[in-house]
């Protein structure tokens, strides 16, 4: 039986998809634990603590997930050492650890000048950035409607600086506070036109913004 489970879970290891993780451990900051897995496929997996047993997921786009693990690929699926030695403050400890199967390969550093290394972790930023904005949204959208205007002009700030990732996650609230005249009109106006924005496809020009009034 334990050759035959052995062999079971050898097996799931040199099956698995290549996929790519990130954490980040900072105390005293909000929140003082993130971690979040890539998937090749696009699956994202987005954690505030090692035990959270209902994390936040969505599917990133084809595209930003071939840039991470282009970027991971430049870093030698982080075989080297990425931490700058320089005298500086302590800005959280971050892990970058890149599994294929069998292979697996794992870092830590609390700063890097290495360009990919902090081209990976802006991406990584971007996301717990995002994930935190819409965790705000749900949260105003089910039990706090007068804080549901700040929130979403949060999530607008965000898109506006290019920092919103996977917009489309947001689609089923945005929705939900346009239909509903439980919420103030404002609120309303407001999310169906970012739900708009987020719809249209890119001008050739590049991303059309909300441009909606603060």
């Amino acid at each position: 039986m334990k050759l035959v489970s052995l062999l079971l879970v050898l097996a799931s290891a040199l099956s698995a998809a290549p996929e790519l993780f990130y954490s980040k451990y900072f105390k005293g900051s909000i929140p003082e634990y993130v971690d979040i897995t890539v998937e090749r496929n696009g699956d994202v997996t987005y954690r505030e603590a090692k035990d959270d047993d209902n994390p936040l997921k969505f599917q990133l786009d084809g595209a930003s997930v071939q840039q991470m693990f282009d970027l991971a690929n430049k870093l030698d699926h982080f075989q080297h050492p990425l931490e700058s030695g320089l005298k500086i403050a302590n800005l959280g400890l971050k892990t970058f650890r890149f599994s294929d199967g069998a292979e697996q390969h794992e870092i830590q550093f609390n700063y890097s000048q290495d360009p990919s290394a902090q081209a990976l972790l802006d991406r990584f930023e971007c996301i717990t950035e995002t994930e935190r904005d819409y965790a705000d949204l749900d949260r105003t959208v089910h039990f706090d409607k007068l804080g549901v205007n700040d929130a979403l002009l949060q999530t607008q700030i965000s898109w506006d600086h290019n920092r919103l990732v996977a917009p489309e996650q947001f689609l089923p609230l945005l929705d939900r506070i346009a239909k509903n005249e439980s919420y103030l009109h404002i609120d309303r106006e407001r999310a169906a036109a970012m739900a708009e924005v987020i719809r249209k496809p890119p001008s050739p020009q590049g991303r059309t913004q909300p441009g909606l009034s603060q």
